[in-house]
């Protein structure tokens, strides 16, 4: 498993975490093993190898992050979203965001135009073109006003 799927995996468990009562560790613990894959895997793809330990840190690291951080980084989505409210946004296009400005915001060894090409890339997969720009502008303008430099 590679870091963009590990990263698409974070993605559909911050996804998953924003209609749950559960805490983010309680959704990883019960989500993160190899029987929960294999049962994934006959849906989608993705989860047919299980994450080796980089992967599954990195998995980890991104959905705490977002579930400790969420209010903040639903804030940032707003601030950026000119016209539009938090609510009225697509639910998978927000867990794209949150997992992007966590990288952004939170993981200086993950460069920002990586953190938000791999946003759009996963985007693509799931959203149409429209939606696709959306997030494009709300991650550039985010990193412009909001985020360290760094390459």
């Amino acid at each position: 498993m590679n870091r963009s799927t590990a990263r698409e995996i974070a993605v559909h468990f911050a996804f998953e975490l924003a209609f749950s009562d559960e805490s983010a560790q309680q959704m990883l613990d019960r989500e993160l093993t190899p029987e929960k894959f294999v049962q994934r895997a006959q849906d989608e793809p993705m989860y047919a190898e299980f994450p080796g330990r980089g992967e599954l840190e990195y998995i980890t690291r991104l959905v705490l992050g977002v579930g400790g951080h969420g209010a903040e980084l639903d804030g940032y989505i707003e601030k950026y979203a000119k016209g539009w409210k938090f609510h009225r946004i697509d639910r998978v296009a927000s867990a794209i965001m949150r997992v992007s400005m966590y990288e952004i915001l939170y993981m200086p060894d993950i460069p920002n135009r990586a953190a938000i090409n791999e946003a759009v890339e996963i985007a693509k997969k799931y959203l149409d073109d429209e939606v696709v720009k959306f997030i494009n502008g709300i991650l550039g303008s985010f990193v412009r006003a909001e985020a360290p430099e760094r390459e």
